[in-house]
């Protein structure tokens, strides 16, 4: 079974993207920032994919993709930016940060799935 690590805030949003995510036969971790990612990372190792909000207090989600991957246990693990910042140069820029795909809150729920499912094949 593919294990997803979502990190992710806002209780609403862990709820509804774990939700979608177990829904489609998926193993969820859940980190309510960046530094418990980094905690559960280093517990846990390698997840199949993580999906990762951007605007979070502590360590950013850019700063955090940008962190694991200079880190050779973790800098091929695929990254799915999932964040309420919907300019050009937001995607544009988390892309460049070393995500792998950006989704658009709010979003249709079928479209996380595709996209996650898309990075786990």
């Amino acid at each position: 079974m593919k294990t997803v690590l979502v990190v992710e805030d806002s209780r609403a949003e862990q709820r509804l993207i774990v939700l979608l995510l177990q829904q489609s036969g998926l193993k969820v971790a859940l980190a309510d920032s960046a530094e418990s990612a980094i905690v559960w990372l280093t517990e846990n190792g390698q997840p199949d994919l993580i999906v990762l909000d951007i605007v979070m207090p502590g360590i950013s989600g850019l700063d955090f993709c940008r962190q694991i991957r200079t880190d050779a246990q973790f800098k091929d693990i695929p990254i799915v930016f999932c964040s309420s910042k919907d300019q050009e140069f937001d995607r544009f820029w988390a892309l460049r940060q070393g995500g792998n795909d950006y989704i658009t809150k709010p979003f249709a729920p079928n479209n996380l799935v595709q996209i996650v499912c898309k990075h786990l094949n």
